[in-house]
This record gives structure tokens, sequence and C-alpha cells, in this order.
């Protein structure tokens, strides 16, 4: 079984910084690409950023120089380092990403997610 689970999450000024990271585990044969998505109250959910497992990086205009994505294949974990925040940032943030199993074969990808972690930035 496949798990994806963040943690960094907190309370943080407007301005501060804090890093979050996603740890996968279970049986995996390989990672594809990675994102973060977040979900603010009464908002939809969005993506945040995203990076192959290349590298190649994405991120969503409103994180853009503020926000950088990083993967560390040997650990299957993904972060995002979150810098110059600002009150808007205030989410539930989780992680995905697209795996193959043993259960589906090791050509076939699923998105996994993880349960989230709460960021709040206070103005």
């Amino acid at each position: 079984q496949v798990q994806l689970v963040e943690s960094g999450g907190g309370l943080v000024q407007a301005g501060g910084s804090l890093r979050l990271s996603c740890a996968a585990s279970g049986s995996i044969f390989s990672i594809s690409a990675m994102h973060w998505y977040r979900q603010a109250p009464g908002k939809q959910r969005e993506l945040v950023a995203g990076i192959t497992s290349g590298g190649v990086t994405n991120y969503a205009d409103s994180v853009k120089g503020r926000f950088t994505i990083s993967r560390d294949n040997a650990k299957n974990t993904v972060y995002l380092q979150m810098n110059s925040l600002k009150p808007e940032d205030t989410a539930v943030y989780y992680c995905s990403g697209e795996m193959a199993t043993p259960s589906r074969g090791p050509s076939y990808f699923s998105d996994y997610w993880g349960q989230g972690t709460q960021v709040t930035v206070s103005s």
C-alpha cells in the first residue's frame, strides 16, 4: 500500500518562511511527476507547483519567485520551500505523486494523494 505523508505546515507571520515535505512509502516501482496543491476555505483546490522525475518544474503565477519545489528521488520525497509568505497563501497543502506500483505493473501510473497539512499565514 502506498502512502504520501506531508509535514512542515504551521502558523507563520506574513513575510516568513515554511518548508513542506512529502514522503512516499510502500510498494513503489517508480514515481513520475510530483505536485503540490492547496485548497483555501470556500475555494477550489489549485495547483501550486509541479516537478518531473528529471527535475523540470512549473509554478502557479501567484507563487513564482517565492516558492521552490524540489525532490529527492532516493528518498521518494518532494519539498516545497515557501518564502515571503502572504495571508492569501493560507490553505491546506496537499502533495500528489504519479506512481507505478506492483499491483498494476511498472508502466501504469496512478495519482496518489497525501492527507494535507495546514499552512496559516497571519497578517
